[in-house]
């Protein structure tokens, strides 16, 4: 949509909603519509803006004061900041709207035209007009013109209270206004016409903004107080309305919404208190934004967005801006249940660091980029947001104070101010020439300010300034430029102020700082209810302090006039005190500065308004009463001249009537807690005047101190002796007083903001003439209150200091005098001489420095402490002395002889003494134990974490076995243990593999229903027979003989075989029932076959594939990942434990081998010394094990090991060896030395052996024999030796050996290592991937987990329905046939022929009304719950006449009652016709609840049906997200570096003939995997004509299957056909023939059956008498029938006849067509004979089939089914003659038969 079309869309908007305007917001929609305003009309600005209140007839001149300057910014103010063109900016001051010039710094201002204030401004898009929305009562909106300024339209009734913002539309014809409370209306206006366009309340809370929406036409957006609201204007049907949708947080936080932006597609972008976007769709969250980590987007709130150029930028509280990716926010959405959505700013620039943006206005030169912006600190800053190479630094334009004023004062000798706020700054203001001199910061916030009086500071350049905390400051104002002349310093300004000295005297923040009148003592007073002095110097040194009943509010000391010098102290809380000035040379000595003998009096505040209005009731009542009595004495004149008898009683009714009229006196009321004090002052010695708030507000109070003085100051009372009204002040209390040098002026600011000006009189301090004044709203008129007004040192101006941030400077000069005065400069004063010279003085900077009192009493208690130290130093010497008086004479005793020398003990003059001693010792290491008790636990605890993780970790340490010969050496693997998580997933198992028993068979194990008859049992055709008969039989008993005895004893037994054996059967049945397989199953091998075809079968894509699908066996997860992580890690742990057990062995193996050796070697030695020396082979040298070979010998020690180590370290430690030798280790040096002495001794042992031998040889003198023997004996030792030799070389030889193949086959296993740590570090990157995504595929897998429960109790729910509905219907089914059954033996109770069978059937078949019987839930007895009668409704069964017509008497033709029975009834035949009824409809209400029950039951079957499709879909979808979170997480699986290490023979992939550069699009495959691959190719064909024949056998086999089943299941047919054909035939119905097998003999029966065989005896000659009358009337009946034949056979030939001349002679008389038409009459007629001939045919074996069946049962004949029809007569149409015929053959076969 262009912008012509949006303007046509918006005007007609406007022609929509000026027509239902007044009816929307005025409610009268029959007024007329006013004229329209021409353009060109405006409003005169003098008339319109506010004026000062002057009281009527004061004489006050009007332009008593006019404004100067504003120095303050309410930057703490929503959108305090517009921007009129490229460089005026607007903001409000209060009452005022001030205009600043950018450059010039110069300040226009437009006075608010209620003088309530200014709420909200806004400028027009086209910058030619601007809007001023105010606040007071009814306020107005005021469009003016720019840069004219000039009043052009005025919006009244917008608001009753206040506009809080206002917001024009982009074309600039609509301004839309949201007020503030009490009703928080939102109202659209045509601001041209000065017409509502349409209004409705916005919300309950405050609202901060209202915007229209830029693109979408109708649409705006308000947001407040935790809400944000979304507007539409729409057509109803009573015109264009206001629908507003409240915007719905959901999960998120509620949260205050300063900033939105409206998008181009209709979503909101809005700020939070945290600092995070939340983007709205549909008025709810559609996602949270946030940066990445879950940083928020500003660390704190956002205040605004704006829109620019495709970039979305957001300013914050954190003083930054930042730029953001619109398109990207647009599209946002939630990735998980967090509803976070992460997105990084694409610019951003940090304004500061104590800067905190609150609102931004763009330039209004085309494509810039320069903003200026609103900071919330109190400075306004100039922005170029380019974000370019060539963007400029932020620019800080003009510096405010933020926050309310704290402190402000004026010069006595010039026209400066000097001002403090909690912003930790002080500013300097000359007022004169409108500019700021200098500013200071600090730390901490300023509270309160005084500018030192002259006579004190000649150049009257001294602050006193106090901050928040407790610190007093004496800053010093110079020139600075007199500074340069002097000290030949560069220039930094106007003015500077320096630090001359710092004082903390309070721990709380200083209220108030004052000058005694001599200007010797200066006092300040703080919020921690305590007043310190000083004396006034070079230095202030402090004099004492004096604690107040409560925080201090002011200080005033007494003037001049007064005799005393005292210091009157306003507290807070009421309570005010006069203490007398301390004496500047009476400073208190010792360890405080409380001064407790000053003179003191006291006054605590008591309420007197009550009272006070309580006797303005009575001085009204009491003028009241004397006007009454006046007019009394008139009427008592009047009734005295007419009736003089009578003026008495009436005059007493009068009185009477009076008294009881007059109403009770307001009580007296004492605000609890106590009103606040805010100021006061003095008026004569001892007196004051009290300005209070809160209830006591509206007066001023003289009070005065009383001279009794000896109560509690906290419980005192005192009451003021005279007060003054405040006229309109009940809720605007004067908050500070100031006056004028002549006092001739006094000056008050109020709470609402503004000012007051009082004429009085300099001597009247009873203010008898403050009854007149001038009053002007200068500061905000809410929040604004003035708490310092000042005038001038020349009474020429006054300056006014508020909460609202704003300061204020007025001029009591005319404007000629003013233009004058403002050419001069203020004078600055000089500094001091020297001043360059100095130091900076130092300063208190840290908050929790001790004060002036805490120091000094810190100094008395360091002194305390060192003379206590002094005194124990000395008892330590005296201490010293004795002790060395004492072992002097220990030493003498010790040098007598022993016999007179004194035993230990005796030195001792008391044991106790010792003892004591020994008992405190004891208790002081005990109290150290416990001291050090965490220090013991915790070193303890340290010492067995190290243990853990570096000691008892370690499985195996580090072992390296050495060759003998070879430089071979083989390590052992440091082998650490398993992790406990590690060892306790593989001990119970974690992965997929071990999970617990699956449900596969969970859908086999469905119940097989049994198969049950569908037509009635047995045992309820026997129930229903008793029932029936049980009226008629009478009961009998008689006794058996012992053959039916031994009968029925037979039967049962017979009967309980057969019970056996069913039970059996049924058993058998059921396994093989069991065993059969259900109708969907499937051979597990083909299953199995199957599934590994579709897993191994079709387009499978690679995992690289973005449209890869995970199947479900593949599907990887955290547990499944640490398991692979641990299996890995179990399997490296095997292979090396497994290698270290055979390096441990190879280990062992070589100890055994030098041991073996040393034997060998002794051995070797007694052989050489029989051998000669010249004949001895070398001795080899004997292996020493080395120190790595043995580890765990380092711990082995003996005692001599011990001594010999402490003789080397004394050795050492007295040599000075341990230094020499660089700090050797000692137990080095003990093992070498240990070696060596060993070595050593061994081989001298064998040298010294071998000497001997060979001597003790040559000793000997030897025979010729024996030299023949030794010779032998020679050999055989050179044999032995070469043995022993040979022995020892195979034994290194095979050890070496060993060595080497195991050393080969650990660094093959080395590589296998290798490349498992490889395998490691990619299972434990993919287990780190896997982790970021755990959380949200947990939470869909609970999701889908949940689906699939709630789909499984669905389902549960529908089986157990269906079951329900099965057992209902077969109910049902049996109670129908049943029911047949109950009618069936109704018509066989009638018997023939009855003539009462009509009255019987309606008696029968009525519905009656009936209580239903009271039913006992619970088959074990339960409570029995009675229900109400309940008529039934009268069944579709019975015939029409039933409830019309009576029943006549047959016989007589009365009328017959079916309640009763009618005579010549048979009463039992009646009697049995109820009973039936009863049990019909019995029955019948059983049929029908159970028909209900199926209905319901149905009704819950289809709701949970549709339940399941519902959780099926939701399971469809979560599984579908499902699978694109392991399709995300396959992709970033892939993503992981594998280490593959290749040799260049493996490499098959060449590029012409070279290898490639770079193997990025190479395939890394197994060699094995790819022959396998090759060869099942050929495996695959072969399989694929394996199976076709497989197929092609498995199709024959099915088709001949499928005949088999077809004629098996047509022979259990015919099966079932016969079967039901011969009980039919046996016992007439059906039966189950498991139970009658069962039934045993029943003596019951078997007397009935003897009863009835002789009945059947007594009967069978009447049978057989019967029986020949039935043959000679069958006979007969044939005789008839065949007549009838005939008959009828020369009926048709007539017929026939009839018919051929009927077609002769209408042959002539029609036409062709009547020819083809009787024709078809003849073939239908035809048609209609042959049916009737069929119909005949199938009565007459009907009564045939009737016939068989007499003849063969005892039984009666039943009448027929259908009533017997009287004869048709003859109809004259020819087609319907046969038919009498045919019924009159029916009626007489009717009748043969009966």
């Amino acid at each position: 949509m262009d912008a012509s079309e949006t303007l046509t869309d918006e005007v007609t908007l406007q022609e929509q909603t000026a027509v239902v305007a007044d009816e929307e917001c005025d409610g009268n929609p029959e007024e007329d519509q006013k004229e329209s305003i021409p353009d060109d009309m405006y409003y005169t600005y003098e008339e319109l803006c506010s004026k000062p209140f002057i009281t009527a007839d004061s004489n006050i001149p009007q332009n008593l004061l006019h404004l100067s300057h504003s120095f303050g910014y309410d930057c703490g103010r929503r959108g305090n900041l517009q921007l009129l063109d490229e460089h005026t900016l607007a903001f409000i001051a209060g009452n005022l709207l001030v205009l600043l010039d950018v450059h010039t710094k110069k300040q226009h201002y437009i006075r608010s035209s209620s003088g309530g204030g200014i709420g909200a401004i806004m400028t027009h898009p086209n910058k030619q007009y601007f809007a001023v929305a105010e606040k007071g009562h009814q306020p107005n909106i005021v469009i003016y013109e720019y840069p004219s300024l000039r009043p052009y339209r005025i919006l009244r009734g917008g608001t009753g209270s206040a506009y809080s913002f206002v917001d024009f539309n982009r074309d600039g014809s609509l301004l839309a206004s949201v007020g503030g409370a009490p009703d928080y209306m939102l109202t659209l206006w045509d601001w041209r016409q000065e017409q509502v366009t349409l209004c409705n309340k916005a919300f309950s809370q405050d609202v901060y903004r209202v915007t229209f929406s830029p693109d979408c036409v109708g649409q705006l957006t308000t947001s407040g107080t935790g809400h944000i609201r979304f507007w539409k204007m729409a057509n109803t049907f009573t015109g264009l309305k206001l629908q507003g949708l409240l915007g719905s947080f959901g999960k998120t936080t509620v949260t205050d919404i300063e900033g939105y932006v409206e998008l181009p597609d209709g979503k909101v972008v809005s700020g939070s208190e945290w600092g995070n976007m939340l983007l709205w769709e549909g008025g709810l969250i559609k996602v949270e934004l946030c940066r990445k980590g879950g940083r928020t987007c500003h660390s704190g709130a956002i205040y605004q967005f704006n829109l620019d150029e495709g970039e979305l930028m957001t300013i914050g509280s954190d003083g930054t801006v930042r730029g953001w990716n619109l398109e990207t926010i647009d599209s946002a959405d939630a990735v998980d249940d967090s509803g976070l959505f992460e997105i990084e700013p694409m610019n951003e620039i940090i304004i500061g660091r104590n800067v905190s943006l609150y609102s931004m206005v763009k330039s209004s030169i085309p494509e810039t980029s320069i903003w200026f912006a609103q900071d919330s600190n109190g400075c306004i800053w100039k922005l170029d947001l380019s974000f370019s190479n060539i963007t400029q630094d932020p620019e800080c334009l003009f510096s405010f104070h933020a926050g309310a004023i704290q402190g402000m004062d004026v010069s006595e000798s010039s026209h400066l101010v000097a001002t403090t706020a909690l912003d930790s700054s002080v500013r300097v203001f000359d007022f004169l020439s409108k500019k700021e001199l200098t500013i200071c910061r600090f730390k901490q916030g300023g509270t309160t300010l005084t500018w030192a009086s002259d006579m004190m500071n000649t150049a009257g350049g001294l602050l006193i300034v106090g901050f928040e905390d407790g610190v007093v400051r004496l800053m010093e104002l110079y020139n600075t430029q007199s500074l340069h002349a002097i000290a030949g310093r560069t220039r930094s300004g106007d003015a500077e102020l320096r630090l001359r000295q710092a004082l903390k005297p309070h721990t709380a923040p200083v209220t108030a700082i004052t000058y005694e009148r001599t200007k010797k003592i200066m006092a300040t007073g703080s919020a921690d209810s305590t007043v310190f002095f000083f004396m006034v110097g070079e230095r202030y040194t402090p004099i004492g302090f004096i604690t107040v009943p409560g925080p201090v509010q002011g200080l005033e000391w007494s003037p001049q006039s007064h005799e005393k010098n005292t210091l009157l102290i306003f507290c807070e809380n009421g309570h005010v005190v006069e203490v007398q000035c301390p004496d500047p040379g009476a400073q208190t000595g010792g360890n405080t500065f409380q001064l407790s003998e000053l003179p003191t009096m006291h006054f605590c505040f008591s309420s007197i308004k009550s009272r006070i209005k309580r006797d303005a009731e009575l001085a009204l009542r009491q003028a009241r009463k004397e006007e009454k009595k006046k007019e009394r004495e008139k009427r008592l004149k009047r009734l005295k001249e007419q009736k003089p008898d009578a003026t008495e009683e009436e005059l007493q009714e009068e009185e009477k009537e009076e008294d009881e009229k007059e109403e009770d006196l307001p009580p007296l009321y004492f605000p609890s807690p106590p009103s606040p004090l805010h100021c006061g002052f003095y008026s004569t010695p001892g007196s004051f005047w009290l300005s209070m708030g809160g209830y006591d507000s509206g007066y001023l109070y003289h009070c005065k101190f009383n001279e009794q003085q000896s109560e509690d100051p906290l419980e005192r009372k005192d009451e003021p002796f005279s007060f003054i009204p405040v006229h309109d002040a009940d809720h605007n209390p004067i908050l500070t007083i100031t006056f004028n040098s002549s006092r001739q002026l006094l000056l008050c600011g109020m709470k609402d903001g503004s000012i007051r000006v009082y004429p009085v009189q300099a001597s009247d301090h009873q203010l008898s003439s403050m009854r007149v004044y001038w009053a002007l709203s200068v500061h905000d008129n809410h929040y604004g209150h003035v708490r310092h007004v000042r005038f001038s040192f020349d009474d020429t101006f006054v300056l006014t200091a508020g909460e609202d941030g704003n300061i204020f400077s007025f001029s009591c000069l005319s404007e000629e005098e003013l233009q004058k005065a403002m050419l001069k400069h203020a004078k600055v004063p000089s500094p001091r001489v020297g001043l360059e010279m100095e130091k900076a003085a130092q300063d208190i900077e840290d908050p929790s420095a001790y004060s002036i009192e805490t120091a000094k009493q810190k100094l008395e208690l360091d002194r305390m402490h060192k003379e206590a130290e002094q005194r124990k130093q000395e008892r330590r010497k005296r201490l010293v002395e004795l002790q060395s008086r004492f072992q002097a004479l220990l030493e003498q005793n010790q040098s007598l002889p022993e016999h007179i020398r004194l035993h230990r003990s005796e030195f001792e003059l008391d044991p106790s003494f010792s003892e004591e001693t020994e008992r405190q010792t004891e208790q002081r290491i005990m109290e150290v134990r416990k001291e050090l008790a965490w220090e013991e636990e915790k070193y303890r605890i340290g010492l067995n974490k190290l243990q853990t993780m570096f000691w008892e970790s370690v499985v195996e340490d580090t072992v390296t076995v050495h060759a003998f010969k070879s430089g071979h050496k083989v390590s052992n693997y440091r082998l650490l243990s398993l992790s406990a998580i590690q060892m306790h997933m593989h001990r119970h198992g974690t992965g997929p593999s071990q999970s617990g028993p699956t449900e596969q068979d969970h859908g086999q194990r469905k119940a097989q229903p049994g198969k049950e008859a569908s037509n009635i049992s047995l045992q309820d055709e026997l129930v229903t027979d008793a029932v029936m008969q049980a009226g008629s039989m009478q009961s009998g008993s008689r006794k058996l003989a012992s053959r039916e005895a031994e009968k029925l004893r037979k039967a049962a037994e017979k009967a309980e075989k057969a019970r056996v054996t069913i039970e059996k059967r049924k058993k058998e049945w059921a396994e093989l029932y069991a065993s059969k397989p259900s109708e969907d199953y499937e051979d597990p091998k083909d299953v199995e076959a199957i599934r590994l075809a579709k897993e191994k079968m079709g387009d499978f894509k690679l995992k690289s594939a973005k449209d890869f699908t995970v199947p479900e066996h593949l599907r990887m997860n955290v547990e499944k990942k640490r398991v692979q992580l641990v299996e890995l890690e179990k399997k490296v742990f095997e292979k090396k434990s497994e290698m270290n057990s055979r390096v441990m062995a190879l280990r062992d193996s070589k100890v055994e081998i030098v041991s073996q050796f040393q034997a060998q070697v002794e051995q070797l030695q007694e052989v050489q010394q029989h051998l000669p020396p010249e004949k001895r082979r070398p001795l080899p040298a004997v292996p020493v094990l080395m120190p790595e070979e043995m580890p765990e010998r380092k711990h082995r020690y003996t005692r001599a090991t011990l001594e010999r180590y402490a003789t080397l370290r004394d050795k050492m430690a007295s040599t000075g060896l341990e230094e020499q030798q660089g700090g050797q280790n000692i137990l080095e040096l003990l093992e070498q030395e240990t070696q060596g002495t060993h070595t050593e001794a061994q081989d001298a042992h064998m040298e010294n052996k071998g000497e001997e031998t060979h001597s003790r040889k040559q000793e000997e003198e030897v025979t010729e024999l024996e030299k023949k023997m030794r010779d032998v004996e020679e050999i055989r030792n050179l044999c032995q030796q070469d043995q022993l030799l040979k022995q020892m070389e195979d034994a290194v030889w095979r050890f070496d050996a060993e060595l080497c193949v195991l050393r080969h086959e650990k660094q093959e296993l080395d590589v296998y290592m290798k490349l498992a740590d490889l395998r490691h570090v990619t299972l434990f990157e993919e287990l780190l991937l896997l982790k970021e995504f755990e959380k949200r595929e947990d939470i869909l897998q609970e999701r889908l987990t949940t689906y699939i429960q709630e789909g499984e109790e669905i389902r549960t729910k529908m089986r157990e329905n269906k079951k329900q509905m099965e057992l209902k219907k077969r109910e049902i089914l049996r109670l129908q046939g049943k029911e047949k059954t109950i009618a069936a033996s109704f018509q066989a109770s009638l018997g023939e022929n009855n003539k009462f069978e009509e009255f019987l059937a309606r008696v029968f078949k009525k519905k009656i009304k009936r209580a239903k019987k009271k039913e006992t839930q619970g088959r074990d007895g339960g409570d029995a719950t009675e229900e109400e009668d309940e008529s039934d409704e009268d069944s579709d069964e019975e015939s029409d006449g039933d409830n019309d017509e009576d029943y006549d008497d047959p016989e007589t033709g009365v009328s017959l009652d079916d309640s009763v029975c009618p005579p010549n009834c048979d009463p039992q035949l009646f009697e049995n016709t109820l009973r039936l009824r009863e049990h019909r409809l019995d029955v019948e209400e059983q049929l029908q609840e159970d028909i209900k029950t199926v209905d319901g039951l149905k009704k819950e079957y289809d709701t949970l049906s549709k339940k399941e499709k519902i959780v099926q879909n939701n399971r469809n979808a979560a599984e579908g997200d499902l699978e694109l979170i392991n399709r995300e997480k396959q992709q970033k699986l892939n993503e992981v570096d594998v280490v593959v290490p290749l040799r260049l023979h493996q490499i098959e992939y060449v590029n012409n003939i070279l290898l490639p550069g770079k193997l990025d699009s190479a395939l890394v495959l197994n060699t094995a995997d790819l022959q396998h691959l090759e060869k099942r190719i050929k495996e695959l064909q072969l399989e694929k004509t394996e199976q076709r024949e497989l197929y092609k056998l498995a199709r024959q086999q099915h088709v001949q299957l499928r005949h088999d089943l077809k004629d098996m299941e047509a022979r259990i047919k015919g099966s079932e056909v016969r079967c039901e054909q011969l009980m039919l035939k046996k016992f007439g119905q059906l039966v189950d023939l498991e139970v009658l097998q069962t039934l045993s003999g029943n003596r019951r029966v078997e007397e009935m059956r003897q009863e009835i065989r002789e009945q059947d005896t007594k009967y069978t000659k009447e049978l057989k008498h019967w029986e020949a009358k039935v043959i000679e009337a069958r006979e007969a009946l044939t005789e008839i029938t065949k007549q009838n034949t005939e008959k009828l056979r020369e009926m048709n030939s007539l017929l026939s006849q009839k018919k051929a001349l009927d077609e002769q002679l209408n042959a002539r008389q029609r036409k062709t067509v009547g020819q083809f038409r009787g024709r078809l009459v003849e073939k239908q007629e035809l048609q209609r004979l042959q049916q009737l001939i069929a119909a005949q045919a199938q009565d007459i074996e009907v009564l045939n089939d009737e016939i068989r069946a007499l003849s063969r049962k005892d039984g009666h004949v039943l009448p027929p089914l259908e009533p017997v029809l009287p004869p048709i007569p003859t109809l004259p149409h020819k087609h319907t003659t046969s038919n009498p015929g045919v019924h009159g053959k029916l009626n007489l076969s009717s009748k043969t038969v009966k």
